[in-house]
């Protein structure tokens, strides 16, 4: 059986036991951070997969609207030739009552 015998034996003990408690705290201190790690890595992960379903949907309104931009011009023109069709109708019917 060990006694503790003088001073010296009982600051070993001591440090002994100072060092295993450290070495609990270590490696819960080492867990806590591998979680928070794992947390900023997941989010990380999150944030990227986010920005690019809005860079898609940026894309897909920009072509989307590059499409409609090339309509609009058919349309436009569609509508002038519509507005002169109408225009040169009431035009001739003008005509016509100021003959009458």
């Amino acid at each position: 059986m060990y006694l503790i015998q003088d001073s010296k034996d009982l600051l070993f003990v001591v440090i002994a036991f100072c060092a295993l408690w450290l070495t609990v705290f270590m490696a819960w201190l080492i867990y806590y951070l591998a979680m928070i790690m794992r947390q900023v890595f997941q989010i990380t992960k999150e944030m990227r997969e986010r920005i690019n379903k809005i860079d898609e949907l940026i894309k897909t309104l920009k072509e989307k609207i590059e499409h409609s931009a090339s309509y609009l011009v058919l349309i436009s023109e569609g509508v002038k030739k519509i507005a002169d069709i109408v225009k040169d109708k009431t035009g001739s019917k003008k005509k016509t009552a100021k003959k009458k």
